[in-house]
């Protein structure tokens, strides 16, 4: 909670002072946690839609209903999977490196050192990290979702003979655009809060570091 409302208060002194702001480390951020994350999102996206849409095909083949195929695999995966998949891909790979970085500069005493110097840690480590996943966020689960939804076009094809053509066009009526800018907004805020918890524990690391070396047995 203190670190949101440290986030607020340096969001607004950003936007009174924008001169000042760190763009170089946020512009480096955008690029260490969203540019290249687009590769492994692709992959897994991909083979969720290959996965969900071949078994999806064994049940609606039962009742003859293939072509709402395109309607569950839509709503499924641009309003709830996609984001979701985004979240738990990006918090494994950077938010775990989030939690490093500041957990290094905490043990290695460099945090004490910016304090020393009169640098606020909200403004120069917390929020470039929260600013650039929020916007970095919302376009890898964009990302993720376009390759679920090729991956399951791919497997409707071979499985039920649903032409990519079809999809592409019974797609947009089967899925309304409040269910996107739903997923982006929770996007959004997957990606603020990926960060605020990295930011949180990596802070914590040294306290976690003594605890448990106080809780491992001595050695014979």
């Amino acid at each position: 909670m203190s670190l949101i409302g440290q986030l607020v208060f340096d969001l607004g002194r950003l936007i009174a002072n924008p001169r000042k702001g760190p763009w170089r480390d946020i512009s480096a951020h955008l690029y260490s946690m969203g540019a290249t994350a687009l590769p492994i999102t692709a992959l897994v996206g991909f083979l969720i839609g290959v996965v969900l849409a071949y078994l999806m095909s064994l049940q609606l083949r039962q009742f003859g209903a293939e072509t709402f195929i395109v309607n569950i695999l839509g709503i499924s995966l641009i309003r709830e999977l996609g984001p979701m998949l985004g979240a738990i891909l990006v918090a494994g790979r950077s938010g775990s490196a989030i939690t490093a970085q500041i957990g290094v500069m905490r043990v290695t005493e460099e945090l004490d050192a910016l304090s020393v110097m009169g640098i606020q840690h909200g403004f120069r480590l917390v929020m470039p990290r929260a600013l650039a996943l929020g916007i970095a966020m919302p376009l890898v689960a964009l990302w993720t979702t376009l390759a679920a939804l090729a991956g399951g076009m791919v497997a409707a094809d071979l499985a039920m003979n649903i032409s990519p053509a079809y999809f592409v066009q019974a797609l947009p009526s089967a899925v309304n655009v409040s269910n996107l800018w739903l997923a982006m907004a929770k996007s959004v805020v997957f990606g603020v809060f990926i960060a605020l918890i990295g930011c949180h524990w990596g802070s914590r690391w040294s306290r976690i570091r003594r605890a448990w070396a106080r809780a491992r047995p001595p050695r014979w």
